[in-house]
């Protein structure tokens, strides 16, 4: 991921930074900023999967910029591997700051997902459905 002009993959979710999710100098929690990554990993993953996934890794996590309150958080997936029951992808967090169209790459990182049953017991990841 070393191109940070432009943002890597699909637009997964897209939510505002708000004053509840900063410390007291207005720069969000990086843990608020991993959770929203997790979330697009979910989604991104359950799609690929046809069901339901779980974490089970976040093999790196990089931390750029800060986010501030107001900035509009656009989380960015890209599916780089799927194994048997795992799904790998690449995760980009860009801010939209606030009132202005600027946007920078804030968050960088990588998450392994793994397609789960009703018991939440690996299973394996269906093959991709030809396209029409």
């Amino acid at each position: 991921m070393a191109d940070d002009d432009q943002p890597k993959g699909e637009l997964t979710m897209r939510v505002p930074a708000m004053p509840a999710d900063a410390n007291a100098n207005g720069d969000i929690f990086g843990g608020w900023v991993m959770a929203q990554m997790d979330l697009a990993a979910g989604i991104r993953g359950a799609e690929r999967a046809h069901g339901r996934v779980a974490t089970v890794a976040v093999n790196a996590l990089t931390f750029r910029k800060p986010v501030k309150i107001g900035d509009t958080l656009c989380v960015y997936s890209v599916i780089d591997k799927v194994g048997r029951t795992s799904i790998s992808l690449s995760i980009e967090a860009w801010a939209q700051r606030h009132l202005t169209r600027e946007r920078i790459k804030v968050t960088e990182a990588s998450f392994v997902m793994v397609a789960i049953d009703e018991e939440g017991r690996p299973m394996p990841v269906p093959p991709e459905a030809p396209v029409a």
